[in-house]
């Protein structure tokens, strides 16, 4: 197939942002509509299931990519800077052979780990067949990492932002649809035969949970699917349209390195990002069994403690069925989706930034690098501060909002508690993953690797010795997740201020907006209790959330918080620019 250079489209940070963060929500949107109705399908226990084969996955797939995207995207920027087009070529081509290796080397890995992980290690081994479903995405997810790091380098942040979102509607339509089937298939099967896909089971429960393993790896497959389809258009576009380097920029005389070169660049540049990622992801893989153990161990040894800390909101059938901390870890799952959707937010940040900090760096521009540090920090504690505490003072509300229909009001109960917890992790969560974006911008690529490996032994601790009490069990989890990343985050921002030799503004870019913050929370709170009195639940939390956001846009002019500089960032922005000058509302 004949491919065609378009011409390059190579976007601003804050266009970059703009452009993903649009692609993110809507992500976000599609993954709701699909975690909503797929949480009343599965359940607690299946959700349970679909957790474990998440994090079975995660560092497995962290280990096949070894931060090669992050790497990609590093020295193509690096070297699209210094007009070296034949090396920026050559890093996609030698990247392409990586990547195969280690997403064939990663699925297998997956197929085999996953019989040992879920029958010894986390006491779920009917999770396998979810873990199994998930095996190939693995693969794809490589194969879709050698355009998006590329395209990402380029500044141009489509490619990656159109396949997120082919990836999600993928996922979305499929999933529910074999999950469902799966259900009402197996659900139909047992009452007139009282047989499961062929075997017989004594009763409902044991049915039940027969069919919620098959069901989550239907869901699952739905996402392995939606890889698929990522990777298939980002073949697609690239053969199509190319990369926008036309023949001109390579016919320039330039330094070339051999491919060996490039090789040893890319690896020596992803192995302490990948390694990063590893460990984080491997905690997550730590932490599942951790807390399903530990809560596991609970149960047999001082079970009438942890229950009489939820009195009837954890049903006979569920403790008769030996699955509690399947119930209690699933629930744990539905507060994680909720809280990951602000990280997954400034994760964009982080994507949009390291291109052009590491531009700034390379050039030495130090104005540019210390404007480009504010301008990320500021976005991002924009969003994450009202964000997180949102979650913390409407943690009850926005869960039933979202799960409402779909789980009991005791699942919705055990689920705002603990998301009461990860409100105030997300803040720490979302900020510390553009501050390690930026260091690695800045060539210190072993510094997020040396504070996250930190950061993961104090999570692993407080986990291990706050979930095991009784009376804490699940919440100690949250609280695991919030000290790890308050740690992460604090010691991140002193490196990379210490590095780049550059002190932000801690004024304008912390303090203005945890006032506004604060402000927008006691408004939230206040606003849902008074109208929770006359109004449902549902419609209360919305109306209270837009009280909240006009009240936070109100607290940024008052505090000053929004300045000239960040209105001029917008583009078509300057009719309003004027006006807000005309009023003195802004610094």
């Amino acid at each position: 197939m004949l491919k065609v250079n378009v011409a390059r489209k190579k976007q601003s940070f804050l266009q970059g942002t703009i452009i993903l963060t649009a692609a993110m929500f809507l992500v976000k949107v599609i993954g709701a509509l699909y975690k909503i109705p797929l949480s009343g399908i599965l359940g607690p226990v299946g959700n349970s299931y679909f957790s474990v084969a998440y994090a079975v996955y995660a560092p497995l797939e962290a280990l096949s990519t070894a931060g090669l995207p992050i790497a990609i995207s590093k020295l193509v920027s690096e070297n699209m800077e210094k007009k070296r087009f034949i090396d920026v070529r050559n890093i996609h081509k030698v990247s392409i052979p990586i990547f195969l290796f280690t997403g064939i080397v990663g699925t297998l890995a997956m197929l085999f780990i996953s019989p040992i992980y879920c029958n010894n290690f986390c006491e779920s081994p009917q999770a396998k067949y979810a873990v199994w479903a998930m095996a190939p995405t693995v693969f794809f997810v490589c194969l879709m990492s050698i355009y998006r790091g590329y395209y990402q380098g380029l500044r141009n942040m489509l490619p990656t932002a159109i396949s997120e979102v082919i990836e999600a509607i993928s996922k979305f339509s499929l999933g529910l649809a074999i999950s469902y089937a799966v259900v009402h298939y197996g659900m139909n099967e047992y009452e007139k035969k009282s047989t499961v896909f062929g075997n017989y089971y004594p009763s409902i429960e044991s049915a039940k949970n027969a069919i919620l393993a098959v069901a989550a790896a239907g869901a699952i497959l739905g996402v392995t699917i939606g890889a698929l389809c990522s990777f298939l258009f980002l073949l697609i576009s690239h053969k199509l349209k190319g990369d926008g380097i036309t023949a001109e920029e390579l016919s320039i005389k330039q330094e070339q390195s051999s491919n060996r070169e490039i090789l040893k660049k890319l690896v020596f540049t992803a192995l302490p990002i990948g390694l990063g990622a590893i460990i984080m992801n491997f905690s997550t893989l730590v932490d599942a069994s951790l807390v399903l153990l530990r809560l596991n161990s609970i149960m047999d040894n001082n079970g009438s403690v942890l229950l009489n800390q939820y009195g009837d909101l954890i049903s006979n059938s569920v403790i008769q069925s030996g699955k509690t901390h399947n119930y209690l870890h699933g629930c744990f799952g539905y507060a994680t989706t909720i809280m990951m959707l602000i990280p997954a937010l400034t994760q964009v940040f982080g994507i949009s930034a390291l291109p052009s900090v590491s531009e700034a760096w390379t050039s030495r521009n130090f104005v540019k690098i210390k404007q480009n540090i504010e301008t990320v920090l500021k976005i991002t504690m924009l969003v994450t501060i009202p964000a997180g505490l949102g979650l913390v003072v409407l943690s009850h509300p926005i869960t039933n909002f979202i799960y409402g229909g779909r789980l009991t009001q005791s699942e919705i109960q055990i689920t705002a508690g603990v998301l009461n917890i990860l409100g105030f992790a997300a803040i720490f969560t979302s900020t510390s993953t553009p501050i390690c974006s930026m260091l690695q911008a800045i060539g210190r690529v072993d510094l997020p690797v040396k504070i996250l490996s930190v950061g993961v032994i104090i999570k692993i601790l407080v986990n291990y010795v706050l979930v095991g009490i009784p009376e804490i069990n699940i919440q100690g989890a949250g609280t695991g997740t919030l000290v790890c990343y308050a740690f992460v985050t604090a010691i991140s921002l002193y490196m990379l201020c210490k590095e780049t030799k550059v002190i932000p503004n801690f004024k304008v870019v912390f303090v203005k907006p945890l006032l506004s913050g604060i402000c927008s929370s006691i408004a939230a709170y206040a606003s849902y209790g008074l109208l929770s009195h006359v109004l449902s639940s549902k419609i209360s939390t919305l109306s209270a959330v837009g009280i909240a956001v006009l009240v936070y846009i109100v607290a940024l002019f008052a505090f000053r918080a929004i300045t000239i500089d960040d209105i001029k960032m917008i583009p078509g922005m300057e009719k309003f620019l004027k006006i807000l000058e005309k009023r003195h509302n802004i610094g």
